[in-house]
């Protein structure tokens, strides 16, 4: 019999794996919607949907391995995370779904989100205060209006799969809806910057490589304490608070 595997587990939602088959716990059912209704509309490689009965969504595994782990070097190959850009390029491209996703927050709430837990980070000293407010003032850069596209909204590497060089599917969409692009082009070359000229090549389009690190800034000061408090540990090597290190 197989094993049962805990991918993720935290207080939110839980996921586990059996052989071939991903079981997805979640408390917030529109997440699950928001989940299915992306995998069913995006024009790149997903997660089959095996059966679906409330607060579970199984889901096949894909093929290939992932791209990488945030903190450890990615044996991918050049030519995958390429194309990893082109099929972000394709999903950006396709026609914008109505739901706004995690990528199209709107700009003053970030901001203030970003304000709050700047000053939680240095006032429980967590972060030394001239590491947050240096990253805060690169951070100000993604404030900006934008054109909003289909975005996955989460698109961590290891969200990405891939056989040798081609992209075999991308997982977990829960925070998919249109929002901006180069959110999604730092989600996913965080904390591995040698592969931003590869993702960039396959992307195939002129990419502001500044505001790439304004969001990588971003997302780092934001998930400090919730991965803190969800049994995560940002200081690991390589992780988020290492690339907010990496901007001074």
């Amino acid at each position: 019999m197989d094993e049962v595997e805990v991918v993720v587990a935290h207080s939110e939602r839980a996921t586990l794996r059996v052989g071939d088959v991903f079981l997805k716990v979640d408390c917030d059912q529109a997440r699950i919607d928001v989940e299915v209704e992306a995998m069913a509309m995006v024009p790149v490689p997903t997660p089959k949907v095996l059966w679906r009965k409330p607060p579970v969504l199984a889901i096949a595994a894909v093929p290939g391995t992932a791209l990488g782990r945030l903190g450890e070097p990615s044996t991918a190959s050049p030519a995958a995370w390429a194309s990893a850009g082109a099929a972000v390029r394709k999903l950006h491209d396709a026609p914008v779904p109505p739901r706004r996703g995690r990528a199209g927050r709107p700009v003053d709430e970030v901001a203030a989100e970003l304000d709050t837990e700047c000053e939680w980070l240095v006032r429980n000293g967590v972060l030394p205060a001239d590491l947050v407010t240096h990253n805060r003032r690169i951070a100000e850069a993604a404030l900006r209006p934008r054109t909003p596209v289909f975005t996955h909204g989460d698109l961590q590497i290891a969200h990405v799969f891939v056989d040798g060089d081609e992209i075999t599917g991308i997982i977990d969409w829960s925070e998919a809806g249109h929002g901006d692009a180069l959110f999604d082009l730092a989600t996913l070359t965080l904390g591995h910057e040698e592969h931003l000229g590869d993702v960039v090549a396959g992307y195939g389009a002129d990419i502001d490589l500044d505001l790439i690190r304004a969001w990588w800034s971003v997302r780092s000061l934001l998930v400090v304490r919730w991965l803190s408090e969800h049994g995560f540990d940002p200081f690991e090597p390589g992780c988020e608070v290492d690339v907010l290190r990496s901007q001074m």
